[in-house]
């Protein structure tokens, strides 16, 4: 076997810093964009109907996507990144041409919904890669992304407060960049430099059966169909949090700087998780993982219910250990352990799509229980959501048959 197959620091520091300029774009075009769009002359309700708009349209694309993917030809995922990223990049670039709201409201929606349909492709990139032999440590990598998401939201909301929101587009140029010169540098070993061997590999069918269909997708995976209505639960209580922490902390006595150190203590806590996992996965299996995961979004949402100062606030963010920092990972060893090759970026996609549709939700309820019942309605209301969540996990996991890949 060719040494570089091996080695895995050099992949892992490569897929590590493709994680990294991901999730430092991922806070400015995420986590900031109503603080981008607000400054820019939207209203709430705009910026409400942009990021909707955004997240049904990257909902519906992701496993469409993925089943482009999934198929040998000439999209993979390499190239479907490279792809994104050139887009992020102009779209950024014409952001800082101080367009109109017309050409703002167009451009925000495009590269907002980019980069959530470009997430499950990343993931399925590691699992791909380590399929040829490369030895990339996912959970390490992808812990280091959420530092990367964490560090950024500490530093660039002081940023941003002295110099205004043009250093977000200044950040996602820098991480684009970034991005588009390391997936040049993903090329999966060869036993043989032959062009004519190279082609052949590429060429040859893949192990086990596509399921393009819902309908056959759904019969072939029953366990993992269901835990995705579970993924919706969870995702609605994971949001409902992030989408209204500031009106949570500011009910608790905070204000903006407590914001900032509650978004990175949850973001740094999942780097030892996700670094860990590896060994974790090798005494817990990751459909039990998963159901732990549930279990932990419940409880971190519970705790708010009755919180009354903002240490009870900070403990509840601690079960970000178990929640979100569990289920990234467990998730995507459930799908490369337990999908056929020519499914596994379509189960990716599904996940995520199962989140985004989740924040949708979150999005259009939330708010309207916000603003009629209050702070503790909107959170009991989560927290049942939740529930229904976790039992409907738990049935699934414990009561389905999971798919047995072809070997």
């Amino acid at each position: 076997m060719d040494k570089k197959k091996s080695s895995g620091v050099s992949w892992t520091i490569r897929y590590a810093l493709l994680n990294i300029a991901y999730f430092a774009a991922f806070c400015t075009i995420h986590a900031c964009a109503a603080v981008y769009l607000l400054s820019n002359g939207f209203s709430n309700t705009e910026v409400g109907v942009l990021l909707a708009v955004a997240n049904i349209i990257s909902a519906v694309l992701q496993p469409l996507v993925a089943g482009v993917i999934d198929r040998p030809g000439f999209l993979t995922n390499r190239r479907f990144i490279l792809f994104s990223v050139l887009v992020i990049l102009a779209g950024a670039l014409i952001l800082m041409a101080s367009p109109g709201k017309a050409v703002i409201f167009i451009v925000y929606a495009l590269i907002y919904m980019v980069q959530f349909v470009y997430q499950p492709v990343m993931t399925a990139l590691c699992f791909e890669y380590q399929k040829a032999g490369c030895n990339i440590f996912y959970g390490l990598a992808r812990g280091l992304g959420s530092a990367g998401f964490a560090f950024t939201s500490l530093i660039i909301g002081r940023i941003v407060e002295k110099d205004g929101v043009f250093v977000l587009l200044l950040v996602d140029v820098a991480s684009m960049l970034l991005s588009a010169v390391l997936i040049f540098t993903f090329k999966k070993p060869e036993e043989t430099s032959s062009p004519e061997e190279t082609e052949r590999k590429e060429a040859a069918p893949s192990k086990g059966e596509a399921h393009n269909s819902l309908s056959s997708f759904v019969k072939t995976y029953p366990a993992f169909s269901l835990f995705l209505a579970g993924v919706v639960c969870f995702f609605f209580a994971h949001n409902m949090i992030n989408d209204f922490m500031i009106q949570i902390i500011r009910n608790l006595g905070g204000g903006e700087t407590e914001l900032g150190y509650s978004n990175f203590l949850q973001a740094i806590l999942e780097l030892p998780v996700m670094a860990l996992i590896g060994i974790v996965l090798k005494r817990i299996r990751a459909d039990r993982l998963l159901v732990l995961s549930g279990a932990a979004f419940f409880v971190k949402i519970l705790i708010l219910v009755f919180a009354g100062s903002m240490p009870v606030m900070y403990f509840s963010q601690c079960f970000q250990l178990f929640a979100y920092a569990v289920f990234v990972p467990a998730g995507a060893y459930y799908v490369s352990e337990t999908m056929e090759e020519l499914d596994q970026v379509k189960g990716q996609a599904y996940i995520t799509s199962a989140i985004t549709i989740g924040g949708v939700f979150s999005n259009l309820i939330s708010g309207v229980i916000l603003d009629h019942k209050g702070i503790k309605t909107m959170l009991l209301t989560g927290s049942a959501v939740c529930a229904a969540g976790v039992l409907a996990a738990v049935f699934a996991m414990t009561r389905l048959p999971h798919h047995k890949k072809t070997s």
